[in-house]
């Protein structure tokens, strides 16, 4: 839940006041950087109502709460390799590893299921 309200939020920030578009040429060659905003929107409010599913069944959450990072890792590295942005490689591998990695880790991290109400009270508790 708290990657998807990040997100959430940071697709609001696209639209309230979108930032500079240095290295981000392969997307805004596509469209504005406030059409992109909804990505990072619909993919955050996906991931808030995955983190409520059960076990199992959250997997889409975790699918949309990859997509914009891994969108904009891309277009970074893209930036890189044409030359139209050196930093970018910095920055594509601080999408890569704060985000994609956290949520790929994160994806592994072994939940634990409450018993439900019907187990608890047969065990006394």
């Amino acid at each position: 839940m708290i990657l998807g309200i990040g997100k959430t939020c940071w697709g609001i920030s696209f639209l309230v006041d979108p930032p500079e578009t240095a290295g981000l040429q392969l997307l805004t060659n596509v469209c504005d950087l406030r059409h992109w905003s909804w990505l990072w929107i619909i993919c955050g409010l996906i991931t808030i109502v995955s983190a409520f599913l059960r076990i199992g069944r959250d997997w889409a959450g975790f699918l949309a709460a990859l997509a914009p990072p891994g969108v904009w890792a891309v277009a970074y590295i893209e930036a890189v390799i044409s030359g139209a942005y050196s930093r970018g490689g910095f920055v594509a591998i601080w999408y890569l590893t704060s985000h994609v990695g956290v949520i790929l880790w994160a994806a592994t991290v072994p939940e634990h299921s409450m018993p439900g109400p019907r187990a608890r009270k047969a065990g006394g508790g």
